[in-house]
Parts: structure tokens; sequence; C-alpha cells
């Protein structure tokens, strides 16, 4: 059997397809490996050692798959930015994470610039792909020198997490000190749980930022499995099969955003396409509405996999099958880990009713940098939670409610958004939503609608009403909105998570939550 992990593939098949560039240039694992070991060499000549952070703002491009290798090999932590934040917003994980260098491109320079002065990093360890002041050229980087860089050991990624409720924080895994040309066994462990081994005529397409750490981790896990990995840019749900059918892609990762906005393809665009190589579409990150995802099955067949996870770990997983026999759920532990719904005592709730659920995979572990407050909330023994509220059923299936952060006790009674978001989604008037608790002085709180008219719909008090009856047939009384309010675009990220808190903060103002 040919080796895996992207040094031993670019020994034994160095010109090998890595990546596809989203402009369509190919590069080897020859080159892919040959760019980490640069980037390697000039890490270590610029005085980073075992353990420090770099940090990177690069969109989707061989050079943010080469960077990350080059951590790899050195034993260092790269800190992908997302690149919608601003200045800063990049400013305060660039000083959290202490980076020792920040590679940007220039399509983010002001941000960049911006960023690398408000958090004292160094002229001399500031690289720009392209052009931008006071960057030092990325080919400068290890420029040179040859071969691997020296004191190889492996690194790791350091994502922080969206910040959806507050300041993101770092989770940083404690370093293995393993060898990095041996791929770790959980790389294809985790495949193996999707039925997806090394090489097997297997393409990734990567529709979404690698700055996510679920994106990040499907992109180079293929390119050590020896899949070769296409790049998208910026996602565009018709440029999406295109590729598909192009690349003859076998497997890519997706979020219920993405599912929504390639069903509003009209039926001509969407027959027009070859997808039957298709062999495994996962998705995941947010709650997909049962009645997209069965058109999205019905489409595609059977090919929609779905799994829970976090940054910090996870994880359940349900394949087609499964799920048509218990819609909403998002399945069943991952072999080596487990999930338990508890009680706010940390006692295991009786099985169909609600509680937080909290995960362990294997013997992994994490802190939230610089917050050991965070990191000992999470926990319940060797247990983590994100702060999901969901319940398990008799055969130990997973079925999730919200975020506990997002659930609005109206009356005393708890009700949970994504319900709620779930079914206006139906609506064809309604290209997105956010549902959220507000201030009401004898309820405690009351239910708020936030919509995205769909294209050529007109929002007002006709809509409203259209909405509200929409609902009524399908949502006890107590769960509808009391007001619904309209926005041109809801403020999402590009992998599809929402920032509802940036809706919500402007009606608690001067106002604590309870939750």
């Amino acid at each position: 059997m040919t080796a895996i992990g992207l040094w031993a593939i670019a020994g034994s098949d160095p010109q090998r397809t890595a990546a596809v560039e989203p402009d369509g240039r190919i590069v080897t694992y020859a080159e892919l490996a040959a760019e980490a070991d640069r980037i390697g060499r000039g890490l270590r000549a610029a005085g980073l050692g075992v353990g420090d952070c770099f940090a990177v703002q690069l969109p989707n491009s061989a050079a943010m798959l080469a960077a990350f290798f080059a951590a790899i090999e050195t034993g260092l932590y790269i800190v992908p930015v997302n690149w919608h934040l601003v200045g800063a917003e990049v400013a305060y994980i660039l000083k959290d994470c202490a980076a020792k260098a920040f590679i940007a491109h220039e399509r983010f320079a002001g941000t960049a610039v911006e960023a690398a002065d408000t958090a004292g990093i160094p002229p001399a360890a500031r690289f720009a792909v392209g052009e931008v002041d006071g960057f030092r050229p990325f080919a400068d980087l290890g420029a040179g020198g040859s071969g691997r860089p020296d004191g190889r050991t492996a690194g790791a990624p350091m994502v922080y997490t969206s910040g959806t409720s507050g300041r993101p924080k770092g989770v940083r895994r404690p370093l293995t000190g393993a060898d990095p040309d041996q791929l770790p066994p959980n790389a294809t462990w985790f495949f193996g749980i999707f039925d997806m081994a090394p090489f097997d005529g297997h393409v990734h397409l990567c529709s979404s930022p690698l700055y996510h750490t679920a994106v990040l981790n499907f992109a180079t896990i293929s390119v050590q499995l020896g899949h070769p990995v296409v790049l998208m840019d910026r996602w565009d749900p018709e440029e999406t099969l295109r590729l598909v059918e192009r690349h003859r892609v076998t497997h890519s990762h997706m979020v219920p955003t993405q599912f929504r906005r390639l069903l509003a393809l009209p039926d001509d665009v969407r027959g027009a396409y070859d997808l039957s190589s298709m062999r495994c579409m996962i998705h995941s990150a947010a709650p997909c509405p049962p009645e997209i995802k069965r058109r999205m099955l019905e489409w595609w067949g059977p090919v929609i996999v779905e799994y829970y996870a976090a940054s910090e770990g996870g994880g359940t997983t349900i394949f087609a099958e499964e799920w048509l026999r218990r819609p909403g759920s998002v399945g069943r532990p991952w072999p080596g880990s487990r999930v338990r719904v508890l009680d706010d005592d940390g006692n295991d709730v009786p099985t169909g009713s609600t509680g937080q659920v909290f995960m362990q995979m294997g013997s992994a572990t994490f802190e939230y940098h610089r917050d050991a407050a965070k990191t000992k909330a999470s926990r319940v023994g060797a247990m983590f939670t994100v702060g999901d509220i969901g319940y398990l059923d008799d055969e130990g299936y997973l079925f999730l409610c919200d975020r506990r952060s997002d659930m609005i006790i109206s009356g005393g009674v708890n009700i949970y958004p994504a319900e709620i978001e779930g079914e206006l989604l139906c609506h064809p008037d309604v290209a997105d939503v956010a549902v959220f608790g507000i201030p009401h002085e004898e309820w405690g709180e009351e239910i708020k609608a936030v919509v995205q008219p769909a294209a050529g719909v007109e929002p007002g008090p006709a809509l409203t009403a259209n909405l509200l009856a929409f609902l009524a047939d399908r949502l006890a009384k107590f769960k509808l909105p009391r007001t619904v309010d309209y926005v041109d675009e809801l403020p999402r990220d590009p992998n599809g998570k929402l920032y509802k808190r940036h809706l919500r903060d402007a009606y608690w103002k001067d106002r604590e939550r309870s939750i």
C-alpha cells in the first residue's frame, strides 16, 4: 500500500495533484511539500520555537495549506484568522495568542496593517502574499535555503471560536511530540467514520473558508490521504455544481445555508450537471430544517451525511437511511466517543428529557487559551459542553434543541428558537431568519423574529400576517413570534454561522439576560 501523508506522497508520487487553486492552477504534492518546507525554514529562522504561535489571514489557496503543513512539521501552532473580522478584532487574536509572526494576503491589507500595528507585530515578522505596506514579501520567508526545517516535531492548529456570544477563545490542544511525517491514526479513523479510505479515487471540494475548524480538518486530512483538494475562493451554488462535475468530486463539507441556496437554483440549472461522482456530502455547523434535508436527499440521493461536533471535539454521525427513520436527529456517538445529556447538577436526565449536551472524544483534551475559568465551566469530569441543549432517545440517538444561550424563557416556559427558524425557512417568501428573545416586563422575554425576505418579496404587515398564519398551522401558539422585523441580509459568516448577538444586543441594551 502506498504510504500516506504529505511528504510520503510527495516522495513516492511527486506529480500527483494535491490541490486545485480557485483559478484552476494545479499544485502537485512535490510543490506543496516544498512550500511547506520553505515556510517552516523561514519561521524557524525568524526565531519561532516549539509551542509558539503564528497567525495567517489568507483566502482559500495552496499558500494557506502550505502554511498549515509548515506548522505541522515544526511544532508550531497555526492560528487561522477569520478574514471578515475588522482590525481591532484581528488585533485581539494576535495579542491573545502572542503571535510571533503574521502572514496576510493583500486582499485584507487594511485590516492586516491595523491589526499588526495594534498588536505590536514587529515589521520583520510580517509577511504578505502580494503587496501590503510594511509587510515583507511572503516569498522571502525561508528563501535561499533548501530541504526540510530543523527540529521537526508535530504542531497543531489553534482555531479561535466564532465569538457568537462574546470574545473568541483559542482552542489549544497539547502538542504530542510525534513525528510529523507519521499521519496520526485519528485522521484515518475520522475519515473512516464517513467510509472514506486513503486514495480510492476520492476528490474533496473545499467550498468554505479554511479558517473554520471543520473545513480545515477535512481539507488537510484529504491531502494527507491522497485526496486532491479543489479550492473555492468564494462560494457560489452553480459553480459548486460545475466543479463537482468537472473534477468528479466525491466528498465535500457544507452547511444548511448552502443547501438552501443550492435548492433555490432554477430546475434547469440543477439538472444540467452530472453529480454522480458524489459519495459523501457531509454537513454540520447549524441545524438543518428537515424539509431542506429531505429535498437534498431527493436530489442528491443517500449521500447526505450529518455529524455533530465542535472546535473542541465531538461527536455524532447519522447517515441518510438512519435520518429518514429519525428525522431531526444528529446521530449516535462516534466510535470511542461518549455523549451524555446532563442537568444543571451534572446528573444524567431521563431518556427523552432535555438537558445540556456533553461530549468526550477518546482521551483528547483541550483548554481555552488564557481562560481557565471558561475551560473549567465547560467541563464535567473529562466531558465538555459548548452549551447546546438536546435529548437522547431510547436508542441513544441525539436530538438538538438549541444553544443554551439562545434559549428563550417566556413566562417560565423554555422555547427553542431553532425550531421556529426551521419552520419559517420552509416558507417560500423567507430567504433567512433569526429568532431570539427580547425583554418583556411581565413574561421576562417575548419572541422576536428577524426575517430576510426572499428576492422580490416586499416586507411589511402583509408579509408578517402571512408568515404568522403559516406558523399557526405548524407550531403551538406560545411558540409564535410576537413581532417580526425585516432586514436586507442577516449577519452570517461564509460558513453559515449566524451572529445572532449582533441582532439581539440592540434589544437588550442596558438590560441583562438571565441565561
